[in-house]
């Protein structure tokens, strides 16, 4: 909620590009990606290595097919 609710100060193109950048550096974190966002929209590189801290989860975030939801719609979810 914390990252829609960016939407409200930020343009949704730098927005999105601050979490694909996020997903892609396995830091999906709220803080991470309004670092990102306000990064990107300044023009100034991310101060942002997870290197330096090792002891931070990293985050690995799979794909899901819309498809697998559908069962939620006929009542047949487990």
């Amino acid at each position: 909620m914390q990252v829609l609710r960016l939407l409200e100060t930020f343009d949704l193109d730098d927005l999105h590009a601050a979490v694909k950048t996020a997903l892609r550096m396995g830091a999906v974190g709220f803080d991470a990606i309004k670092h990102l966002v306000l990064c990107r929209v300044e023009k100034r590189p991310p101060r942002l290595d997870l290197d330096i801290y090792p002891y931070l989860p990293r985050a690995t975030v799979g794909t899901t097919s819309a498809a697998s939801y559908m069962c939620l719609m006929t009542g047949d979810g487990a």
